[in-house]
């Protein structure tokens, strides 16, 4: 059982329908919940239905075939591995079937022995037809099953047989009116019949009969002698009714004792399902075979759209985020484009501020350069020209006798530590240059000052 991780066994022919749920823990199953639905409403997808998941966590679908059409054979085989016992099985199909072989759908059951007993063998034959045409129902309803089971084999292997005699079981094959009759001999299985006991006055004698005639078998065929002891399977109401007819029929005591509650039933499927062969079960290969070959091209289908869903969502948040930034960008080039004139003017406004500010500036520099010069200008001197040039230099010549070379050249230097506001004012003050004049005793002289503040006008 530690393959699957879930089960489900489904009884479809009862009114309301039931599932059956159980988890696995450790080897076993345990009970999970119980779904009742009735005829007309769909299975829950949910609890049923494959999915991606039950690839790493294995469900298996167990569903009831109904019993009305199956037959019931016991046969008595030597102990072998269960792939020998099976081709003995099927060499016997020919005699046990009342069908051609053809035509059937099969499996088998090994009851408890011990070692030196032979097996003891229930073997379950069904029509194909029956067993399709039940497929067909399951699949459109939603259960796609993985095995098919009769839950009268495990109220058979339930039976605690404890002495020799015939245990029947009212309606275990489906009629009312019908009943399964185990024969247990030495506490082995030994045979399977069906008995009927039609609503008429003689009930009685026509049980009496059937059973009479099946005693009778056993003893011609061996594994029965004496008289049977009866025990009765089956519920407080079932029991008043068949209790009575048997007890009359052949005139012995009657012991009754319940059937396994059904919730066990499914519990018993559940683990006979688990650990029985894949290759053994009533359901036929062929739909096996197409039911994991729908749910693997459902899976893949089931991939190629999540894929392309994704493919179209992300194209989608794409597009969605393309078209945001489109609109942004479109509203911040209106926004410019509105704020053009406005930005236009401003950068005029800011221009004609600088060429007034920078005349202001050249103003005040020039009349620094004039206070400069005439606070420091030696007494004699003569200045010709006092020059402003591209309102960074301050070109000063003249003339003066050769006495007074050395008070202009004390002019320069002064010139170039003045000071305004605490900042020099010159940035560079050139070397004097002196020429003496051929014609004269008188010489000319001239220098270039650079502005400090003149590199930011």
């Amino acid at each position: 059982m530690s393959r699957w991780h879930s089960c489900n066994v489904f009884q479809a022919a009862a009114e309301p329908r039931a599932v059956w749920q159980f988890n696995a823990r450790k080897d076993d199953f345990v009970p999970a919940g119980e779904l009742k639905v009735p005829t007309g409403k769909p299975l829950p997808a949910a609890v049923v239905a494959r999915s991606l998941r039950t690839l790493w966590q294995k469900k298996l679908n167990v569903a009831w075939l109904p019993a009305e059409q199956v037959f019931l054979r016991v046969l008595h085989l030597p102990q072998a591995s269960l792939e020998e016992t099976r081709s003995m099985v099927e060499l016997q199909l020919e005699k046990l079937s009342p069908l051609p072989v053809a035509q059937i759908a099969w499996s088998l059951h090994l009851l408890p022995h011990t070692p030196e007993q032979p097996q003891s063998i229930i073997v379950v034959i069904a029509p194909r037809e029956q067993v399709e045409k039940f497929l067909g129902k399951l699949e459109g309803e939603g259960f796609l099953s993985d095995r098919l089971e009769l839950p009268v084999v495990d109220q058979l292997a339930s039976t605690r047989a404890t002495g020799d005699g015939a245990w029947i079981y009212p309606g275990a094959l489906g009629g009312a009116d019908t009943a399964l009759v185990a024969w247990w001999l030495g506490g082995s299985l030994q045979h399977l019949g069906l008995i009927g006991a039609p609503a008429v006055t003689n009930r009685a004698e026509a049980l009496a009969a059937q059973l009479t005639q099946m005693a009778w078998a056993g003893e011609v065929e061996g594994w029965f002698k004496g008289s049977p002891d009866l025990n009765l399977v089956a519920g407080p109401e079932v029991a008043a009714e068949w209790e009575p007819v048997l007890r009359a029929s052949l005139g012995l005591p009657v012991r009754v004792s319940p059937p396994q509650p059904v919730a066990e039933l499914a519990l018993s499927t559940a683990r006979r399902a688990a650990v029985a062969p894949a290759d053994i079960g009533l359901l036929p290969s062929d739909y096996a075979t197409r039911y994991q070959q729908e749910f693997v091209d459902r899976l893949w289908m089931r991939g190629l759209f999540a894929v392309l869903g994704l493919y179209v969502a992300g194209t989608l948040i794409y597009f969605a985020l393309v078209g945001g930034q489109y609109y942004r960008v479109n509203r911040q080039q209106s926004y410019v484009k509105a704020l053009g004139n406005s930005y236009t003017n401003a950068l005029q406004l800011e221009a004609r501020f600088q060429v007034l500010k920078d005349r202001q500036d050249l103003k005040f520099a020039a009349l620094d350069c004039w206070k400069a010069t005439a606070e420091l200008w030696p007494d004699g001197a003569v200045l010709q020209d006092l020059a402003f040039r591209d309102g960074k230099k301050l070109v000063l010549s003249g003339t003066a006798s050769a006495d007074q070379v050395l008070q202009l050249m004390e002019f320069n230097g002064k010139l170039r530590k003045y000071q305004v506001n605490g900042q020099p004012l010159f940035a560079k003050v050139e070397e004097l240059i002196s020429r003496k004049n051929p014609a004269g005793n008188d010489v000319s002289w001239s220098f270039t000052c650079e502005l400090k503040q003149g590199e930011s006008l």
